[in-house]
């Protein structure tokens, strides 16, 4: 390991590595789960990255600096702290208990149903010091989406067990899931004098916040998915389509499909997904034969699906040659009229891979519709992007047997989501690990650098983070580049036919 590195590793193990976090932002871990320091971590992670951008195509050695430019945010403990920060484990029982039971939001213990006017800082830190970096995480914490701004905060909260240290300060703010709500909370941080705003969540609210932030040359890390909010200062951490739209049909056209189907939602993700895969193919030399939407709030899919399929035609042209056979009186018509009989159709569609941005029960019910209409799979492959991996017992359905998709990678996501359900009670929503890696950006930023420890250079990394959904690196145009298996499902599950990259190549060659 380059010396350089050795030194930097060194000056983030000398430091307290656990956060003491505060009266108002305690955070839950029973005494039975293991903890480990982030340093080690640390060490294990880069080390392997390190080794791997030394073994790219080229072999070329990688510098120093690009090398501990990748830096890792996801942690799990492995030993248990000490202290008086943390809830004794009969009070954690008691108040997980508590919180399982009621469908009503629940607070962080202690802190009050408007929160921002007291930071989460270590209850040994009596006062502010002007060294702390300071963190505004915007939420819905009241209104509709109170629960899921909870979740989310529970994950930020993860966080900041894992890797924060005393210098950190992070202050929740009610965005009350409205535009006027997300902006009085960026007036609100501004005031408090934070030097980064992660959130808010939708993207009608970082519209809001972003003039605010941008006024003082704060930088937002949202957890928005909607490309047409990013830039000038804000990033957003969420799964843009094209992206996922890109590896899927990348590998696809990797192993020959090159004409596409797409039967997509008729909303704004929908079209997003569709404008997607007309980029997407045109840069390998695909087309699109075939497009049809549907209504999202629809139970009955088989009208676009019997379109996309062609069924009409098809049965049409079965329908036909049958009454052709039948005018026959030879031996070879009455067996081919014989084969025929068990058919629906007669020909081939003229797509090799049809694009499902669905997922849950619509997904299934749609699979299960084209199969009936003919289109079956591996001569049709049915091709899903990362909301597949949120369907519960994809496996279960037949017609989605051989199917690709694109997902994170699966570790890190899987071991994050059993420790929020070890420590709440209760699965977290899918998008909580975002708030996870947006706050765990923003300690190991604070721990590694001071001074412009947020500034946009810092921020756009070239090598990237490595965070709970894989490897991901934030772009100039405040887009979140991400990277993506290629998964096969199973009748077991799914297998994977392409693993993520491991390492990101230089931006611009």
């Amino acid at each position: 390991m380059p010396v350089g590195l050795l030194a930097w590793l060194s000056s983030v193990s000398s430091k307290n590595t656990f956060s003491q976090v505060g009266t108002l932002f305690k955070t839950p871990m029973r005494k039975n789960i293991p903890v480990t320091t982030y340093s080690v971590k640390l060490a294990s992670i880069i080390g392997i990255l390190a080794l791997a951008a030394c073994q790219s195509a080229s072999l070329v050695r990688v510098p120093e600096h690009r090398i501990q430019d990748t830096l890792p945010i996801y942690s799990q403990p492995s030993t248990d702290p000490e202290g008086p920060a943390f809830e004794a484990q009969e009070q954690f029982e008691t108040k997980k208990k508590s919180r399982a039971n009621t469908q009503e939001a629940a607070t962080v213990p202690g802190v009050p149903p408007a929160p921002g006017d007291t930071p989460l800082v270590p209850r040994k830190s009596p006062h502010l010091e002007a060294n702390k970096h300071k963190i505004g995480i915007l939420l819905p914490l009241s209104g509709r989406q109170k629960l899921l701004g909870q979740e989310l905060l529970d994950a930020a909260q993860i966080a900041v067990f894992d890797l924060a240290d005393e210098n950190f300060v992070i202050y929740p703010l009610d965005t009350k899931g409205t535009e006027t709500g997300a902006a009085a909370a960026a007036e609100k941080a501004i005031r408090i004098g934070v030097d980064l705003i992660l959130g808010p969540l939708l993207a009608s609210s970082v519209r809001a916040v972003r003039p605010v932030a941008s006024s003082v040359g704060v930088s937002v890390v949202a957890f928005s998915n909607s490309h047409e909010v990013a830039g000038d200062g804000v990033y957003i951490l969420g799964f843009v389509p094209q992206q996922q739209v890109d590896a899927i049909v990348d590998y696809a056209v990797e192993e020959g499909l090159h004409r596409y189907a797409v039967l997509a939602p008729q909303d704004a993700y929908g079209q997003e997904v569709v404008a997607a895969l007309k980029r997407a193919i045109t840069v390998r030399e695909g087309k699109i034969v075939r497009l049809e939407y549907y209504d999202p709030a629809a139970t009955d899919f088989s009208q676009p699906a019997k379109a996309i399929a062609d069924y009409d035609r098809r049965h049409k042209a079965l329908l036909e040659h049958r009454a052709e056979l039948k005018m026959r009186d030879d031996h070879v018509s009455k067996h081919t009229l014989k084969r025929l009989e068990t058919l629906d159709t007669l020909g081939d569609v003229d797509f090799d891979a049809v694009l499902l941005p669905g997922r849950g029960q619509q997904l299934k019910a749609i699979a299960s519709l084209l199969s009936f209409y003919d289109v079956d799979q591996p001569a049709v492959r049915l091709l899903g992007l990362s909301n597949w991996a949120q369907t519960a017992n994809i496996e279960a359905e037949p017609s989605l047997n051989l199917s690709w998709y694109a997902a994170p990678p699966r570790d890190e996501r899987e071991n994050f989501f059993r420790r929020y359900r070890e420590y709440y009670g209760r699965p977290p929503a899918a998008i909580a690990s975002l708030a996870y890696d947006a706050t765990a950006l923003a300690i190991v930023l604070a721990q590694s650098q001071t001074g412009l420890a947020f500034s946009r250079k810092r921020l756009v990394q070239p090598y990237g983070f490595l965070g709970v959904d894989g490897l991901f690196r934030l772009r100039s145009e405040g887009i979140a580049e991400r990277v993506f298996e290629i998964r096969e499902v199973t009748r077991d599950g799914f297998r994977i036919k392409r693993p993520a990259m491991t390492t990101f190549p230089r931006i611009g060659g």
